[in-house]
């Protein structure tokens, strides 16, 4: 574990540089403990695919040590802070993540680059539906855009890279895949993932309370609805 400065209002504490499941149960681990710890002065704590950035306002930062200097430096308070509540974490969440079912359509308008993902497989069409939709995918991180999940489980078979050239709209719901990640685009956005299907489940809400439909640490399963 490191911790590090992230700006002047945030520090991030990194666990590792790759993404795997293992990397992923520490941060998840981390990211519930300070978020139950309610440290003063935070602001917003953010997990990521090898880390947890942990935002807080400088201004309300005290150190709460006896007879510390009132121009105690904000971080370095914060860092103390952060490095003692995580002495005392493991590295598996404590908490375990809904299973949600994600509708999905295959091919055709819903996935216009099926075909190529199939071609760089060497597999059919048909074997690239059943092995996206056969796996079980775990949400390593939401980011990009409001209710994008970033979804670990890809079967390698599948792993194929961006598109050369994005597209300036992706559709709401697009299924995609990029590298050894799949996600669903919960908005319409530039985007240079791979297409290969579509949802009408619609992954931010704002009207709600939480506003997206996944969160870190959920298990995500996509049905083949295509017929």
């Amino acid at each position: 574990m490191r911790v590090l400065p992230l700006g002047d209002a945030s520090l991030l504490i990194e666990f590792g540089h790759t993404i795997d499941y293992a990397t992923h149960a520490r941060v998840r681990a981390a990211f519930e403990a300070l978020s139950a710890a309610a440290l003063p002065g935070v602001t917003d704590i953010t997990p990521a695919y090898t880390g947890v950035a942990v935002h807080y306002d400088p201004r309300s930062i005290q150190s709460p040590d006896e007879g510390a200097s009132a121009d105690a430096i904000p971080y370095d308070v914060m860092r103390r802070a952060v490095v003692t509540i995580l002495d005392d974490v493991g590295t598996v969440p404590a908490e375990t993540g809904r299973t949600v079912e994600i509708p999905v359509r295959y091919g055709g308008v819903h996935g216009p680059d099926l075909a190529h993902v199939a071609r760089h497989a060497n597999l059919s069409p048909t074997e690239v539906i059943a092995l996206h939709a056969g796996a079980e995918y775990t949400v390593y991180m939401i980011g990009f855009t409001p209710g994008f999940p970033y979804l670990g489980g890809l079967p390698a078979r599948l792993a194929t890279p961006r598109r050369a050239s994005p597209r300036q709209a992706v559709p709401a719901g697009s299924v995609g895949i990029a590298g050894s990640q799949t996600g669903v685009y919960p908005l319409t956005t530039p985007g240079g993932w791979q297409i290969i299907g579509h949802t009408q489940e619609r992954l931010f809400r704002p009207e709600l309370d939480p506003p997206t439909l996944l969160r870190v640490g959920d298990r995500v399963r996509f049905v083949d609805v295509s017929a």
